[in-house]
């Protein structure tokens, strides 16, 4: 199994890629949205330069010492991994990293089990799986091409901890993090289940050249594959949409766009 530190690096020869983060899908939850996850599984191929970062939390993964009722799963967490990788399997060439859950954790405390590494290992990419955080570095243009504009982007892909009930209080936690990384462009975090995209900026100082400057990046939250109700109504949690993400990536100007569709 490969350290977070051990970057994934990605070439792309086009002059513009899609970068889909998902995360919290819960496959096997009561509540977990399986007419629109398999619409979106089916459909991905007809994407034409689109990728995949998944951000943990793909199978509900309930345990008798987790807060998951295991009796209202509609299948149990071995039929949960089985049927992810099946639904996964058409698309694992599109996928660029994968980073485990909390839900995941549950298992590896009770019977050091990651279902999300047995997931990367019935698909043949463990290559692609990061236990905590993953580093990407994402590289348009051709190689080779003289006087070709080949920008790169750093992505932090990690599942994300805590948060609190209101969207503010993720928004708040991330930022805070995003900040410890230099050079970070992009990072792409899950578990609140809140969907939003910031776009803060940090004071860049390069002594070399003598110059001070101002550079924005992104923190990306994805929302989750969940209807609301369960658990989240019972700790009164609030309802979150469920909105899909996808940030293009553009060489001419290194240009980064993250829209809601």
């Amino acid at each position: 199994m490969r350290r977070d530190y051990d970057m994934i690096v990605r070439h792309f020869s086009g002059d513009e890629i899609e970068i889909y983060p998902i995360g919290d899908v819960h496959l096997g939850a009561q509540e977990h949205r399986a007419k629109e996850w398999k619409q979106f599984c089916d459909s991905f191929l007809e994407k034409p330069n689109a990728y995949l970062i998944l951000v943990g939390d793909l199978i509900d993964n309930g345990t008798r010492s987790g807060v998951t009722d295991i009796f209202k799963a509609t299948m149990p967490p071995s039929s949960q991994k089985r049927m992810m990788a099946e639904m996964l399997a058409p698309l694992k060439d599109r996928i660029i990293a994968v980073v485990p859950g909390n839900h995941c954790a549950r298992s590896g405390k009770d019977a050091d089990d990651d279902p999300c590494l047995d997931i990367c290992s019935k698909l043949d990419i463990e290559d692609l799986y990061r236990p905590n955080a993953a580093f990407i570095k994402v590289q348009m243009g051709i190689r080779g091409e003289n006087g070709a504009n080949r920008p790169a982007w750093t992505i932090c892909a990690m599942h994300g901890a805590g948060g609190g009930i209101y969207t503010g209080a993720s928004v708040n936690r991330a930022e805070r993090f995003a900040q410890t990384i230099d050079g970070l462009n992009i990072l792409i975090l899950g578990h609140s289940h809140k969907s939003f995209t910031t776009k803060p900026m940090k004071i860049v100082v390069d002594p070399r050249n003598e110059v001070v400057s101002q550079k924005p990046f992104f923190v990306v939250s994805v929302g989750s594959w969940m209807e609301f109700g369960g658990y989240a109504m019972r700790k009164m949690l609030l309802p979150s949409s469920p909105a899909l993400q996808v940030i293009r990536l553009n060489r001419f100007g290194k240009k980064t766009t993250v829209e809601t569709v």
